[in-house]
C-alpha cells in the first residue's frame, strides 16, 4: 500500500477544487444541498474555499498556533448567486494553497488540530475534504461524482487513520463510544477494482479504540460494492440501503458506525 506522494496531494488540491468548480458553473447556487442540509451549495462552496484559505494562511505563515478567521485575507465569498464571481474566488484559494504546500514543501512544521503538525497533513486533510464536498455538490446537483482510484482509497485510508487517532478518540465522545462494540470488526470491500489496488480494509474496534488496516477478512458486518460507492456510503453520502452496495452481516453494527464515526 502506497500514500499518494506529497506532490501528487498538492496537485490534487487543484484537481479537485477545479472539478468543484465545474459543477457550480452547472448548477443552482440556491439549492439546498441534502448530503449537508444546513448549506445551499453556495455556501457549500464558501466553506470549502474559507477552508483552503485558512490552511494556506497556516502553512505560508508556518503558524504555531490556531490562526483565527479574522487573520485570513478574503475569508469571505463574495455575496451573490452568480457561479463566476463565486467560482473564481474559490479557484483563487485553492491556488493560494497549493502554491503556499509547493513554496513549503514536506515535512515542514505549521500548526495543525491532529498529532500530524506538518504541511503533509494540510496536503492530505485539504485534497479529500474538496473531493467529499465535490461529491456532495455532485449529488445536490444531479450530475455523476467519479473520483480515480488511487485518489478514492487514499480518501478512505485518511478518514480511518483520523478515525483511529487515540487523541482524537480521547476528544470525541460519539468515537469513544465505539469501544462498547469491542471484538467487532467491518470489512470494507471494492468489487470493482484490479488486485493490485489493494481496495481493501479491515476495522477492528476494541476496549481501546479503533484499529484498522489493509486486508481481505472476514468481519462482523461487510460493506461492498463499487469503489465510490463504498466511498460514498462509509462517508455517509450514500444509505447502505440505496441497492449500490451490499450490507452483508450486522447491519446494525455498520449504522453504528455511521453515527459515530462521523466529524466531516
Amino acid at each position: 500500500m502506497m500514500r499518494m506522494t506529497y506532490g501528487r496531494l498538492c496537485d490534487e488540491v487543484l484537481t479537485q477544487a477545479r472539478a468543484l468548480c465545474a459543477v457550480l458553473d452547472e448548477a443552482d447556487l440556491t439549492r439546498q444541498v441534502p448530503t449537508c442540509p444546513d448549506w445551499t451549495l453556495g455556501e457549500l462552496a464558501e466553506h470549502v474555499g474559507q477552508a483552503h484559505r485558512w490552511a494556506a494562511r497556516i502553512v505560508h505563515t508556518r503558524a504555531t498556533a490556531e490562526v483565527p478567521d479574522d487573520d485570513v485575507p478574503a475569508m469571505r465569498a463574495p455575496s451573490t448567486t452568480d457561479a463566476e464571481p463565486l467560482t473564481a474566488w474559490l479557484g483563487e484559494g485553492a491556488e493560494l494553497l497549493h502554491g503556499a504546500l509547493l513554496s513549503a514543501g514536506p515535512g515542514t512544521g505549521v500548526w495543525s488540530w491532529h498529532s500530524d503538525r506538518t504541511t503533509d497533513f494540510w496536503a492530505r486533510r485539504m485534497t479529500h475534504e474538496t473531493v467529499i464536498h465535490r461529491a456532495d455538490a455532485c449529488l445536490a446537483a444531479g450530475i455523476p461524482f467519479t473520483v480515480t482510484p488511487d485518489v478514492a482509497t487514499d480518501t478512505i485510508d485518511e478518514w480511518l487513520e483520523l478515525v483511529s487517532s487515540p487523541a482524537l478518540q480521547e476528544e470525541d465522545e460519539e468515537l469513544r463510544e465505539l469501544r462498547t462494540r469491542a471484538g467487532s470488526s467491518i470489512h470494507l470491500h471494492a468489487t470493482d477494482t484490479p488486485a493490485d489496488l489493494d481496495a481493501e480494509w479491515l476495522i477492528e474496534l476494541s476496549e481501546d479504540g479503533v484499529d484498522w488496516r489493509r486486508a481481505h477478512a472476514k468481519a462482523s458486518v461487510a460493506l461492498r460494492g463499487e469503489l465510490t460507492d463504498v466511498l460514498l456510503a462509509f462517508y455517509r453520502r450514500l444509505p447502505p440501503d440505496s441497492g449500490r452496495v451490499e450490507v452483508l452481516g450486522d447491519a446494525d453494527l455498520l449504522a453504528f458506525w455511521l453515527e459515530r464515526a462521523d466529524f466531516s
